[in-house]
């Protein structure tokens, strides 16, 4: 029989200190008026204190009670209570509540606005429609590599950066109590080679679409608007790289002076980048703005308003049965070019790319954008390849030729 009796309890409420019921079990009394009931138990050579619940809501009665029921799972059926506790807590917390608490806490720590943008949304594109809703205490490797499968192979290095960002909040979530383990990483079933394939190197160039096969293409594109489609026809007509096209926010776009000026964090190397905007490309952008989501920033944004996915681009030529990919346009717009007669030096300007001679480098200051009244060689270029690839005339009467 327990040393404590219902009145010494009402007693015990108003002062602070613990208070032993006898084989184990004891009420601890706050200074600032808490009061909760502990069963101490040893399991496995260790001491565990176990909560039973508040005394203002639990009778004596009912945490002796308790305390048995403690003591007979721990010492009689071998239970681990306090991890059964832990993994109760976890199914309260979804793996999207938990990367969403991890990304707003590291967040300010993270190496720039676009890499904090990308981290999310890669989650948001690839985990969050298999894992998103899932216990953090409940995903298991096998469910990561089925998140991980179709993408494995296809664009391996985004493959291995959702696999590291998982296990980042799978480790998190261990960390806070949501999980009883930590994540399945190193040299478990997520190394390639193990429960994963072994990445096979592709060496060969992106496949890129002759030039020849674009306008048709574009023609077949345009006949089904969406914000997806509209960002690859913008990106074939100005020849840029997906990222560019896919983190635009209107504000970077001067449609009175027909310019595009992409900011440097948004580059590949870092360095702003303006780009002549072609009748073609201003009509994208017309269609663009008339599905314009309210309160998005981005021209081209996903289904929650924010950018879209590295994959929407290239989901679009799968889903219209094209076998190339998206940065082929670039080395398409290229050979255009060179078939067309301009001169390498601009097409290299247009491309945003760097001069491997170094003496040129130093010398050449010329932007080949030329002024309003005086278009450059990059404006005729750009409004060239619009005509081109939207079918309205041949390379012969863009520039004007006789044929």
């Amino acid at each position: 029989m327990g040393k404590l009796t219902a009145v010494a309890v009402k007693a015990a409420l108003a002062n602070h200190g613990t208070y032993q019921d006898g084989d184990g079990l004891f009420l601890k009394v706050g200074k600032t008026g808490s009061a909760s009931w502990v069963i101490r138990l040893q399991q496995e050579g260790k001491r565990r204190d176990i909560g039973i619940g508040s005394a203002k809501l639990v009778t004596l009665a009912e945490a002796r009670e308790k305390a048995n029921e403690l003591r007979k799972a721990v010492k009689v059926e071998k239970r681990d209570v306090l991890m059964e506790r832990k993994n109760k807590a976890a199914a309260k917390v979804t793996f999207r509540e938990a990367a969403m608490q991890y990304h707003s806490q590291n967040e300010v720590g993270w190496k720039s606005e676009v890499y904090t943008r990308q981290w999310l949304a890669s989650l948001e594109n690839y985990a969050f429609p298999k894992l998103g809703d899932m216990p953090t205490g409940s995903v298991s490797a096998a469910d990561i590599i089925d998140v991980l499968t179709p993408i494995w192979q296809e664009i391996p290095e985004t493959a291995r950066q959702i696999r590291n960002r998982i296990c980042a909040v799978l480790d998190y979530a261990h960390a806070m109590g949501w999980r009883s383990a930590e994540a399945p990483s190193g040299n478990s079933s997520l190394k390639a080679g193990r429960g994963l394939p072994r990445q096979v190197k592709k060496t060969q160039n992106r496949k890129a679409m002759p030039y020849v096969a674009i306008p048709s293409f574009l023609t077949a594109l345009r006949r089904k608007p969406s914000f997806g489609r509209f960002a690859l026809d913008l990106l074939i007509l100005t020849g840029t790289r997906s990222q560019e096209v896919r983190l635009a926010t209107w504000e970077e776009f001067d449609l009175e002076g027909r310019l595009w000026t992409i900011p440097a964090e948004h580059m590949k190397r870092s360095k702003a980048h303006v780009v002549p905007l072609s009748e073609a490309a201003i009509g994208v952008l017309a269609k663009a703005d008339a599905f314009r989501v309210e309160g998005a920033e981005v021209v081209f944004s996903g289904a929650t308003g924010k950018a879209m996915s590295n994959m929407t681009l290239l989901k679009v030529l799968r889903d219209m049965q094209e076998p190339f990919h998206v940065h082929g346009f670039r080395s398409a717009f290229t050979d255009w070019a060179a078939n067309a007669g301009f001169l390498n030096a601009v097409v290299e300007a247009a491309l945003a790319h760097k001069t491997s001679d170094a003496v040129q480098a130093a010398y050449r200051r010329t932007t080949y954008l030329g002024t309003k009244e005086d278009p450059g060689m990059r404006v005729q270029l750009m409004e060239a390849w619009g005509a081109y690839c939207s079918g309205t005339v041949t390379v012969k009467e863009a520039l004007g030729a006789d044929d």
